[in-house]
């Protein structure tokens, strides 16, 4: 049963703290990046695994780990998550060398993968359905704001602070994260079926040859065995849609539900969401490698130009929040890709060209109102038809697709970037990069439009 709204707010905030920690810890970290190196002495290898080894153990258990919520509880996987990524952060702070900080990244990205399918799936539980939009509003616009928000947080602490403190912040705000969700986040039945154990062997086996292989593809010059993994992947996904069907018959949970799937629009929002993960993990590094090599700013100076694109999420969020329950959150997302797709383009153009700074925070100022169209609209628009006992898995599956989508859009525009700038001209290298993202972000624009309006969830068959 849905919470009283003077009691589903305060837990939406306490969870949201937590969010915005997690997701923000994804880019502020690659700010800090060149000025950890230099302290440690670290190879380029070393310093690109403190990313991806965090990507890695993020993204491969998102099935998993959303299922438990099932399984556990949410609150209850949430706070163990919680606790695991604060103690890990500070971890991270006191590494004496690279290893241990990789490994102790590591341990933050399991930490990571526990608490945030958590969050959608509780929102979707404790808020009525004709107040879930206004709800995943906060929800998505908390994601959108931590993304952007990264760059500029993380030159301000790496050039008056140090890179450890980048992760030292995440303490203090992991311990209020915790105390507020005991307080505020109910606690809800678990299931009574065990999950289907070869289900959870596939599923991990299966994402991390994926992000594996995206990840590592650049520098192994993609050579046959990262064909073979990917090969390899697919073919295991395969055999976990076949098996997913199996366990019923078996008696146990299938770790993803195929009937979530017959909602049209979680099956639309996922293609959506894939496509806003793969620009966002892909842009930022062109951009701010244009604006520190090209034009010559530090870290910080760098992570200011990001402000207008902040500014303008912050500043529109909370009102498209407050649209999504009054209009057809399908065309407001199609609004948002469309208008990222524009500003990235005209960014793209102002690199090529360098047509100016003028221009760029134009195009920033209108990448924020992009972005603030996408986030709340989308996840709105995926996860409002649901019906509770698929809260978990639809928010596993969510959050798995956006992690995909942003390891492939790492590593993809990387790739071009890095054959570009081969080619010479650096301001048009990072700019021909950044075009594949508009390119991606046609099919967000294209499945937002083909989502229907919400409707109040169908009877499902226990």
């Amino acid at each position: 049963m849905p919470l009283p709204e003077k009691q589903a707010w305060p837990a939406l905030i306490a969870l949201c703290i937590g969010f915005f920690m997690i997701l923000l810890d994804q880019t502020i970290v690659a700010v800090s990046t060149p000025a950890l190196q230099a302290d440690m002495g670290a190879s380029y290898n070393e310093v690109i695994w403190v990313t991806s080894v965090y990507l890695l153990t993020f993204a491969v258990p998102l099935l998993v780990t959303g299922r438990l919520g099932d399984k556990y509880g949410p609150k209850n996987v949430y706070v163990a998550g919680m606790v695991i990524f604060t103690v890990s952060s500070l971890a991270c702070g006191l590494a004496p060398d690279m290893f241990t900080l990789i490994i102790a990244r590591g341990v933050q990205g399991l930490g990571a993968a526990l608490l945030t399918p958590q969050t959608m799936a509780t929102i979707n539980r404790i808020f009525a359905f004709e107040r879930r939009g206004a709800a995943l509003g906060v929800w998505g616009s908390t994601a959108g704001l931590a993304s952007l928000a990264g760059p500029i947080l993380g030159g301000v602490i790496t050039e008056n602070w140090g890179w450890q403190w980048v992760f030292y912040i995440n303490v203090p705000i992991g311990v209020i994260s915790v105390i507020a969700v005991m307080k505020y986040v109910p606690e809800f039945p678990p299931l009574t079926r065990p999950l289907d154990p070869l289900s959870i062997v596939l599923s991990i086996v299966a994402v991390f040859f994926l992000v594996f292989a995206f990840q590592e593809g650049e520098g192994a010059g993609w050579a046959a065995w990262v064909w073979i993994m990917i090969v390899a992947a697919f073919a295991l996904f395969a055999w976990f849609i076949y098996q997913q069907r199996r366990a019923e018959k078996s008696g146990n949970d299938p770790l993803v539900p195929l009937e979530i799937f017959k909602f049209r629009n979680f099956s639309l929002g996922n293609i959506c969401i894939m496509a806003m993960g793969f620009t966002v993990a892909g842009t930022p590094l062109p951009i701010m490698l244009y604006f520190q090599q090209a034009h010559g700013m530090n870290a910080m100076e760098a992570g200011f130009m990001m402000v207008p694109q902040a500014l303008m999420a912050a500043v529109l969020s909370p009102f498209v929040g407050k649209l999504v329950d009054r209009s057809n959150p399908g065309l407001m997302a199609a609004l948002g890709f469309s208008t990222v797709a524009v500003s990235i383009v005209l960014l793209s153009m102002v690199m090529i060209f360098d047509t100016g700074l003028v221009w760029a925070l134009v195009s920033m100022t209108l990448l924020g109102i992009g972005n603030a169209f996408v986030w709340a609209p989308n996840s709105t628009s995926t996860m409002r038809d649901l019906p509770h006992k698929f809260m978990g898995a639809g928010s596993g599956v969510f959050n798995t697709t956006r992690q995909l989508g942003s390891v492939i859009g790492a590593a993809a525009i990387g790739a071009v970037m890095q054959i570009r700038l081969a080619a010479g001209d650096e301001g048009a290298a990072f700019g021909q990069a950044l075009l594949l993202a508009a390119a991606v972000l046609v099919i967000g624009i294209v499945a937002s439009t083909m989502a229907g309006k919400n409707a109040h969830p169908a009877p499902v068959k226990p």
